[in-house]
């Protein structure tokens, strides 16, 4: 009987710490009402009439595959087409901010505001890069939002969407900070360090705010990742820090300026880290020094592997863009990079994004052909190769046979650079730099392929 009472009275106090559990899970959960009932009235719809393209389906540009930027579309191919996007208030008199590709070419945009009213809106400005534009409606003692800070925010932290998903006004949908710096597949430069959330976006929510439980905007939902067309489980948002400085430039004179460098990268994997001697896989490596950049007055070389730029790390390729990018033209700073198993640092002077980059082609003459240790057949460039080409100097391979070279992905038609980070202009230096490569240990190959600058490990085995 004693045994008996003291099983029920554990089962007892089991339950008890089961409830005490579940009690304190449901209160740590979020409340999102007040945050709503505080939040929303700042929140606009924001339907833009724009004109039918002309050109076939076929030869529209689109968005990456599985990238998406969202906006409700209603309309019918030859008529004017509304469409419909999401916005916020971020002024008492009226300056609404939004996504580009929501009013993008439109001829009327009208914003709905949370108590019905409707104002034609005067486009102030627009921003492809960071896919950003300020509006203007005619009105006073608006509703505004607070804006918070993208760069305080955390991985894992709660946050709400508030927008217009399929046309249904002042939707609500939360979730958490997936991961924050993302770079997407763009055309544009890739100049925005997307904030990835899991909160359901879809189209008509671009544009909207994402909001953190203070009340704060922290971000513009902008894009998804998506198999399907509607959302599942990966949306991305502009950091409100870098849509406001956008913002401050549209304000002033309507349109964005942005740092430039005046470099192509690419990212460093393992076999690459290995090749230049480096303990990891990190910083952006640098392929091509466009001529009369920041980066070519600076003394950045290929080869060079960018870890710094203005007291920001460079862990990732990707963070370059983003971090030079918010530098203004002519501002001067520092980087550093990873030469020749040293860290080198560098003055620069920022350079504006619209800036030629364009490389003067050389000259040279033809040479016989030659075998070497990689196992490929090269030749001299001839001028006219040079032009076509877009290779100042180098030698062409012609032919790939079994060796290092073919187990390195070198193909016919690469032109070879530099080899082990020294250039090569002709066969005999070609030859002589093959005849000094270390045996069993990767260097770096720079190739150019296709007009475009790359790295390939390769390694000569014993």
């Amino acid at each position: 009987m004693f045994v008996m009472k003291k099983i029920i009275l554990g089962s007892f106090f089991v339950l008890l710490s089961a409830l005490s559990l579940s009690s304190q899970a449901q209160t740590s959960l979020p409340d999102f009402t007040s945050l709503v009932t505080d939040a929303s009235p700042a929140v606009v719809n924001i339907t833009a009439t724009r004109k039918a393209p002309a050109l076939p389906e076929s030869d529209q540009k689109e968005v990456p595959e599985m990238l998406r930027r969202f906006f409700r579309d209603y309309q019918q191919r030859g008529t004017p087409r509304p469409a419909t996007g999401s916005g916020f208030l971020i002024s008492s008199d009226g300056y609404v901010l939004t996504n580009h590709h929501v009013v993008q070419d439109a001829t009327e945009i009208i914003v709905a505001l949370s108590d019905r009213r409707e104002r034609e809106a005067v486009l102030i400005g627009a921003d492809p890069v960071s896919d950003l534009a300020l509006l203007k409606i005619d009105a006073v003692d608006l509703p505004v939002v607070t804006i918070g800070s993208s760069q305080s925010l955390k991985v894992g932290e709660w946050v709400m969407a508030i927008g217009s998903p399929f046309g249904f006004e002042l939707s609500v949908t939360a979730g958490i900070v997936s991961a924050k710096g993302r770079s997407l597949p763009d055309d544009l430069g890739n100049y925005v360090p997307f904030i990835q959330t899991d909160v359901a976006i879809n189209p008509g929510n671009s544009g909207g705010p994402l909001f953190n439980l203070d009340g704060k905007v922290v971000g513009i939902n902008s894009q998804i990742f998506t198999r399907s067309g509607g959302f599942m489980g990966l949306s991305f948002a502009i950091p409100i820090d870098v849509a406001m400085e956008v913002v401050a430039q549209l304000k002033e004179k309507g349109s964005v300026s942005r740092g430039w460098l005046g470099v192509q990268i690419q990212r460093v994997d393992r076999d690459l880290a290995e090749s230049f001697g480096l303990d990891r896989a990190a910083g952006a490596l640098v392929t091509r020094v466009f001529a009369d950049s920041p980066a070519a007055a600076a003394g950045v070389r290929e080869g060079d592997i960018i870890v710094e730029f203005g007291g920001r790390v460079i862990d990732l390729s990707s963070d370059l863009p983003h971090v030079v990018g918010r530098f203004k033209a002519g501002s001067e700073t520092h980087l550093v990079v990873e030469r020749a198993g040293a860290s080198v640092k560098l003055a620069v002077k920022v350079g504006e994004l619209d800036a030629a980059d364009a490389a003067p082609a050389d000259t040279g003459s033809r040479a016989e052909p030659t075998q070497n240790r990689l196992g490929l057949e090269v030749q001299v460039l001839s001028a006219e190769e040079k032009v076509a080409l877009d290779a100042a100097q180098g030698v062409l391979v012609i032919a790939v046979g079994q060796g290092p070279g073919e187990a390195g992905n070198i193909n016919v038609g690469d032109v070879i650079t530099t080899i082990n980070s020294q250039w090569v202009d002709s066969v005999t230096e070609f030859n002589t730099v093959m005849a000094s490569l270390p045996v069993g240990v990767a260097v770096p190959v720079r190739i150019i392929r296709a007009k475009q600058p790359q790295f390939i490990a390769i390694k000569i085995d014993p």
